[in-house]
């Protein structure tokens, strides 16, 4: 398998620490209101990914916070009249509901920043002690000159950032030694939660906390480290420069990045009307229909979202699912089992078997979704084609099994349990199809156009009427 590695800008052979585990850290959402569909990219894109892992058959330990203290939660919670612990308890709830909807997996831990303030403490004392971080009138800032790497993740001039930032007049900013310093610990304002320190009475900054949470469920050095692209500089900077200071080793061996979505190819903002939230999608659309939509770019280019791509991702869906439904139909009660085929069917299993391997070749290639999803849809073309109406249970069992295998690394949920819903709709076609044969044609067609309504279409099958979401 090989990864690009945006710390070297080149693909590279994935060689995890300890054979056969991976650890991986995302950076999660800072919860101040529900999450919009630029958060959802990096959690469904690095959801994807792990899935994959696992298929391979690596145990992943998966880590993502959750920033539950920020100056915005302090906004937010202020024009509330409420308190930060409460507006980030609420939206932490709120993106889980979310996270599941788009059928990501809970991360093998979900830490918060503020239930690890005393290690960031810790961390902080240490990179004082060892110089790399100086105390001025309660607030701590790290040197990045201490860091003789600084700079190794984004690539960019130092000398050029240093001028910039000397133009900028901040407060505090004369405090810093350098123009690039960054805040590890900011005495409390008027208002604001606030922790006990050996410097002030505050709170610690952004990227201290994501340094320490590695460290306490991963270890001093993980093996990939994942985010969007806008985080690279100045976030996962700081975090290399802390983390590598702190603990004498380096950070995080792989880097992987995912690039920005755009709306109608605008940059999403407010104020051009075209901010969208996650459950704002989920009004018009099943959000496995937007998951598919991320997964059909590869992860490291840019996305554009538009009401046309998530109509195509629909219909896509759609094809699949009616693929997989066809499927379940023909094996009836049959097991998935190769053995008792003969022939033609055996060698059509076979083929079958193949995608496996041709999907894997295509996700082994840094995670490229897009053509791992090519794959998926000429199975789908090979079961509509080779496995017919009449084919043994157990051959449409195994594509079925293959189909399903693929779809769940990619989170797509391809057949639907029994629900109340189904069985009404099931009792209405019966109930029409006794009209029908009753010759009462007024209530059927009654029935078909109340069905119609309520977006159900129904299909004349060999095995008696189906019927599926329009």
């Amino acid at each position: 398998m090989k990864i690009f590695n945006s710390l070297t800008m080149t693909k590279q052979d994935f060689v995890p620490i300890e054979p056969g585990k991976v650890s991986m850290y995302v950076c999660g959402p800072t919860v101040y209101n529900l999450i919009h569909i630029g958060n959802a990219r990096p959690m469904i894109v690095f959801d994807t990914f792990r899935r994959y892992l696992e298929h391979r058959g690596w145990e992943v330990n998966y880590v993502s916070n959750f920033t539950d203290v920020d100056d915005k939660i302090i906004k937010a919670a202020n024009e509330e009249g409420v308190s930060a612990e409460e507006i980030a308890s609420r939206y932490i709830e709120e993106c889980r509901k979310d996270m599941a909807a788009m059928n990501i997996r809970p991360a093998t831990t979900h830490p918060q920043a503020t239930l690890e303030i005393d290690g960031m403490i810790d961390m902080i004392g240490k990179l004082i002690e060892e110089g790399h971080a100086y105390e001025k009138n309660g607030t701590v800032y790290f040197s990045t000159r201490s860091y003789r790497d600084y700079g190794e993740l984004s690539h960019k001039n130092l000398d050029d950032l240093r001028s910039g930032f000397r133009d900028l007049k901040v407060s505090g900013e004369e405090e810093k030694e350098d123009p690039l310093d960054f805040v590890l610990w900011k005495p409390k304002k008027e208002g604001e939660p606030s922790w006990k320190s050996p410097w002030s009475d505050g709170r610690p900054g952004w990227h201290i906390e994501c340094s320490v949470m590695a460290k306490r469920y991963l270890g001093d050095t993980i093996d990939i480290h994942a985010g969007g692209e806008d985080l690279i500089f100045p976030h996962h900077e700081n975090e290399i420069a802390q983390s590598t200071c702190a603990n004498g080793v380096p950070f995080a061996h792989y880097w992987m990045h995912n690039a920005f979505l755009n709306i109608n190819n605008k940059k999403m903002s407010k104020s051009l009307g075209n901010f969208f939230t996650v459950r704002d999608i989920s009004k018009k659309y099943d959000l496995q229909v937007l998951r598919l939509f991320m997964l059909s770019a590869h992860y490291r280019s840019p996305l554009n979202f538009s009401e046309d791509l998530m109509e195509a991702a629909k219909a896509s869906l759609e094809r699949i699912r009616t693929a997989a439904e066809r499927l379940r139909d023909i094996a009836g009660d049959a097991k998935a089992d190769v053995t008792v085929l003969n022939g033609d069917d055996r060698k059509t299993a076979e083929e079958a078997a193949e995608f496996v391997r041709k999907f894997d070749e295509k996700m082994d290639d840094d995670a490229n979704t897009a053509d791992a999803l090519s794959v998926v849809f000429d199975l789908v073309k090979f079961a509509n084609v080779n496995v017919a109406d009449g084919a043994p249970g157990e051959l449409a069992a195994e594509v079925l099994r293959i189909l399903l295998e693929l779809g769940d690394v990619l989170g797509l949920i391809l057949l639907q349990g029994k629900t109340d819903l189904d069985a009404e709709i099931e009792a209405l076609i019966a109930e029409r199809q006794a009209a029908r044969k009753n010759r009462d044609f007024a209530t059927a067609d009654r029935i078909r156009d109340e069905l119609k309504e309520r977006g159900i279409e129904l299909l004349d099958t060999r095995e008696g009427v189906k019927w599926k979401k329009i």
